[in-house]
């Protein structure tokens, strides 16, 4: 579709990338990734065809069509919600009053005229086009795309101009969505949506019917949406197969390559000036000098960029605090007309990491605010704990910094302990490098007083951080830092996140904000959704079925017992499979020996007086779970219940097998 051939570009003075060669194919999956300033946003541009290139050419294929979602600045007035989106189909709903005025026509055209035919014809087309389109259900994928980005039905009346800049973006990007363009490229897509949001359009993603390339800084969004890696990288680009975590693995592999490389042209190099400057002036050795010197002259020198430096932070340890860090009893807030919050009720131990997750406006940044006593609630108490000193990070937190202190100045007047190096260091991590830190707070930009004010938060910390949002404008080195500093922390930490691998990296407990309630889940944000997903009452379920078929429910050594020839046969299953691995549909059943077939019976018996043992250890976790103690014994628990289920699901898989072959050979256990 698209062919990017040995383009180059620069930035003032500064060459971003050359030599850049890319073939778009119509299946394209791609995740667009590379260091801060390498040219990412800038090549998406020119693919696009917002910028042009300096040197190079992009070929398009004919009938080619484009949606480029920047990640910023786009601004929509004049229409309500709906009819924006609406508007993506003006041309379908041309074609429709066409149709309607070719019908009028038949009815005035002699039918034996030439004029008839071509009528005829190209109604014929027109209505072939809108049923491509599917004309009828326009309204339908409409809702479903806003209703998928966070848009409630009140919304979709509402005049698009009253929306936040954010909320403008998520319209923008339903547009493209509906339109379906042969490519979607997508710049942060992800940084204006909630996770119920970034959640569905990894789905939309996932089932897209044609190609699209993003940029993306959440590791498991691009894990779960592309099937390749292009990184922008020592000013060339390179393809990776796979997702991110794929592409961490192969780029290591390939700059320990390079490196490889470079070392050993660089030993030749030196090999052929040794001997140009040891026999330059002898005459008998002229033309191997000669020759010598052309080599050298051809070797095209390999660069090995810079490092990028490893920043490893830990911030001061706070006091400690009691092991009651809050207590939340009776809990509402009302902002009239509407409840946001009713009769919550929880506690915060020491050492928990706690994800505060739910839809837009079910309440989390209200519930945060409430818990740092920012904001007073409608009823009910918020009461600290011995020794708790709180801190809060909020959205907006920039707005509270004083715009006329330098950056490097103010970040050491909160943290005078640290050496000015290490705040350089954090502070390179947060993007601010060089002269940067020099900065007066008030030129920067919303986003980096953002970046910057977290930042400052880490130097200091109290023993109980609430943070909102503090991945926003964070690019994945930043987030590794802040993940890892979290991690080392010794006080408690209740945060709101859109990012589902910071999620799980870091969450002990899950409070879901939903329907005006606070529920609380033990584990990660995956022990959250399996709940969600009814975990517990399946597994019982299952367990209980299991137990009236007489399904085994534990995982058991592999048993080699002896076949008829002498051999030995793993798993003592003797399944009889074709070369895939499936049974044959018209071979007839082989007899097993008997020495196998009793093999097979008594490793069912087993399995089968082993399972009310097993169940009842999933019930016992599963309930100890639910009486939470300390983040660290929730951690082992899950732990532990995560091995059973996996044992579970591969023993259901192999009792299915083996109670197959029992079945075939007409034997019971």
């Amino acid at each position: 579709m698209l062919h990017l051939a040995g383009g180059a570009k620069r930035f003032g003075h500064k060459l971003l990338f050359e030599d850049a060669n890319w073939l778009i194919t119509p299946d394209e999956r791609t995740g667009l990734v590379g260091g801060n300033g390498t040219g990412k946003s800038t090549l998406l541009k020119v693919l696009a065809g917002v910028e042009q290139l300096d040197g190079g050419r992009l070929n398009r294929s004919k009938g080619l069509t484009i949606g480029y979602l920047p990640q910023d600045g786009l601004t929509l007035r004049g229409k309500t919600v709906f009819e924006e989106c609406l508007s993506v189909f003006a041309e379908a709903h041309a074609m429709q009053a066409e149709m309607e005025t070719l019908g009028d026509r038949f009815a005035t055209v002699d039918p034996q005229s030439p004029e008839y035919d071509e009528i005829a014809e190209r109604y014929s087309e027109v209505s072939d086009q809108l049923m491509a389109q599917d004309l009828y259900t326009l309204d339908a994928q409409v809702g479903a795309v806003l209703g998928g980005l966070g848009f409630g039905r009140e919304d979709w009346a509402r005049q698009t101009e009253e929306f936040s800049g954010g909320w403008q973006m998520r319209i923008a990007l339903a547009k493209l969505l509906l339109q379906k363009p042969s490519l979607l490229l997508l710049d942060e897509p992800t940084n204006h949506l909630d996770l119920e949001s970034r959640n569905w359009l990894e789905e939309y993603l996932r089932s897209y019917p044609r190609a699209f390339i993003l940029i993306s800084h959440d590791r498991y969004f691009l894990d779960v949406t592309v099937s390749k890696i292009t990184e922008v990288w020592n000013k060339r680009v390179w393809f990776y197969t796979g997702g991110y975590e794929k592409y961490v693995t192969q780029k290591t592999a390939r700059r320990d390559q390079l490196a490889s490389d470079y070392k050993n042209q660089r030993d030749r190099i030196e090999q052929l000036e040794a001997f140009i400057t040891r026999f330059r002036y002898q005459a008998t050795k002229a033309k191997q000098v000669q020759s010598r010197i052309k080599e050298l002259e051809k070797i095209e020198r390999i660069e090995v960029p810079e490092d990028e430096e490893t920043i490893h932070f830990s911030f001061p340890q706070p006091p400690a605090s009691g092991r009651l860090v809050c207590e939340v009893s009776g809990l509402s807030k009302r902002y009239e007309p509407k409840q946001i919050l009713g009769d919550v009720n929880f506690t915060i131990d020491r050492g928990d990491r706690i994800a505060l997750v739910g839809p837009n406006g079910a309440g989390k940044s209200t519930l945060i605010r409430m818990l740092s006593q920012m904001e007073e609630p409608t009823t009910g108490i918020v009461r600290y704990g011995h020794n708790v000193l709180a801190d809060y990070f909020a959205q907006d937190q920039y707005k509270v910094l004083n715009p006329d202190a330098q950056m490097l100045d103010d970040i050491s007047s909160a943290a005078p302990k640290i050496a000015t190096v290490e705040l350089r260091n954090l502070l390179g991590a947060f993007l601010f490098n060089g002269d940067d830190v020099f900065k007066k707070l008030g030129v920067l930009s919303g986003g980096e007083r953002n970046r910057y004010a977290l930042a400052r938060m880490l130097v200091s910390p109290a023993n109980f951080i609430l943070l909102d949002e503090p991945t926003n404008h964070l690019d994945l080195r930043a987030k590794d830092v802040l993940l890892e500093a979290i991690r080392a922390f010794t006080g408690t930490v209740l945060f709101v996140s859109h990012d589902r691998y910071f999620i799980d990296g870091l969450a002990t407990r899950v409070f879901e904000c939903e329907h005006g309630g606070v529920q609380v889940f033990p584990g990660n944000y995956e022990d959250y959704l399996w709940r969600k997903g009814g975990g517990p009452d399946k597994v019982i379920a299952a367990a209980k079925e299991m137990q009236r078929a007489s399904v085994p429910a534990i995982e058991l050594p592999p048993i080699a017992v002896a076949n008829g020839d002498g051999s030995t046969g793993g798993n003592g299953a003797g399944l009889a499979t074709n070369g895939n691995g499936n049974k044959p549909s018209a071979s007839p059943i082989k007899k097993l020996n008997p020495i196998k077939l009793k093999a097979i019976q008594d490793r069912v018996r087993y399995a089968e007086d082993e399972m009310p043992r097993m169940e009842e250890h999933m019930l016992a976790l599963e309930t100890a779970l639910g009486n939470y103690v300390s983040a660290e014994q929730s951690q082992r628990q899950q732990s532990e219940l995560a091995n059973l289920r996996k044992q579970h699901e591969t023993l259901m898989h192999e009792w299915e097998e083996l109670s197959t072959q029992l079945e075939e050979q007409g034997a019971t256990v």
